[in-house]
C-alpha cells in the first residue's frame, strides 16, 4: 500500500480553503492509496474555543460529505483532522477515515489532551481505540501527544496493529518527538508509524514539520523537511514480517510483571 503524508502551514478558519486545496491534493497524489493529513486539518488547530464552537462538526456532517465526494472522485482514501460536535454537545479533537469509494470507516477522538490549549477546546475521547482494514492492511489511529504515551501504540500493535496513522501539530521545541520518537515507537511495536505534521506558524506556535513514515527496523520510508512537502512511501509486509522475526519484543514480553503500572 503507497501512503501519502501531506505538511503544510495550517489556515486557518477557512474551511472551503482547506476543502479546495484538499481536492488539488488528492489529484496531485493520484497513485496512492491513503492521504494522510495533519491534525484539524479542516480548521487550523490554534484556534480557540470560540472558533471551535463555531467551526464543529458532527461526523458526517457538510465537509465529511464533501470530503467523500473528493476522495470517490480522486480514487484515494483521506484521513483527516477536524473538531467534532457530537450530539450531547461535546467537541472533540477528532480525525475521520474515508475510503476510496467515499465511505466513512472509522472517526477517532484525541485521548490525551497537549496543555491549555487542548484543554480549553476539547474534550478528552473515550476508551476507544479502533482497527480498520484498509487494502488488506490493518489501521490504528492516534493523534499527535497521544503518540507519546507507549501505552497507546503497543495497545494498538497487540491488537494486531500494521499501520499507526498519526496526524499532528507538533511545534518547537519538541522537534525530539518528530526526530525520535516516531521511528522508536515503530521499532518498539514492530509495526508502521505514518507521522503527518504542519510546517510554517500559527499564532505564536512554531510548527516543527518532519513528518515521515517510519518502518517497523526504525527506518524512515519517507520524510519530510521544514517546509511543505507532499511525500509518499510504499509500505512493505517482508519487511514487517523479517523485523517482527529478528526482534523478539511481543514473544519477550512478561506482561504479568506489568499490572502495577494500572496501579499508579
Amino acid at each position: 500500500m503507497r501512503v501519502a503524508l501531506y505538511q503544510c502551514p495550517p489556515r486557518p478558519l477557512d474551511v472551503p480553503g482547506n476543502l479546495q486545496r484538499l481536492h488539488q491534493l488528492a489529484l496531485e497524489a493520484k497513485g496512492a492509496d491513503l492521504l494522510v493529513l495533519p491534525e484539524m486539518f479542516l480548521t487550523g488547530y490554534n484556534i480557540g474555543i470560540d472558533a471551535v464552537s463555531v467551526l464543529a462538526e458532527v461526523h458526517n456532517g457538510e465537509s465529511a460529505q464533501h470530503i467523500a465526494r473528493i476522495a470517490k472522485s480522486a480514487g484515494i482514501a483521506i484521513l483527516y483532522g477536524y473538531p467534532e460536535r457530537t450530539e450531547d454537545g461535546q467537541i472533540y479533537n477528532a480525525v475521520q477515515l474515508i475510503d476510496a469509494n467515499g465511505e466513512r470507516l472509522c472517526n477517532y477522538r484525541k485521548t490525551h489532551l497537549f496543555g491549555d490549549l487542548d484543554h480549553s477546546m476539547f474534550s478528552p475521547g473515550p476508551d476507544e481505540f479502533p482497527l480498520v482494514e484498509l487494502n488488506g492492511w490493518k489501521l490504528g489511529f492516534l493523534i499527535c501527544y497521544d503518540l507519546e504515551f507507549p501505552e497507546n501504540a503497543r495497545r494498538l500493535a497487540l491488537a494486531g496493529a500494521e499501520l499507526i496513522l498519526v496526524p499532528t501539530a507538533n511545534m518547537i521545541p519538541y522537534d525530539f518527538i518528530a526526530d525520535v520518537t516516531v521511528r522508536a515507537r515503530a521499532f518498539e511495536n514492530q509495526c508502521y508509524v505514518a507521522y503527518a505534521n504542519y510546517c510554517g506558524s500559527e499564532g505564536e506556535i512554531q510548527y516543527c514539520g518532519q513528518s515521515s513514515i517510519a518502518a517497523p527496523d526504525g527506518s524512515r520510508i519517507a520524510q519530510a523537511g521544514l517546509d511543505e512537502a507532499l511525500i509518499v512511501g510504499e509500505l512493505d509486509r517482508q519487511l514487517m514480517i523479517d523485523s517482527r522475526a529478528a526482534n523478539r519484543y511481543f514473544l519477550d514480553r512478561r506482561p504479568e510483571l506489568y499490572d502495577a503500572l494500572n496501579k499508579r
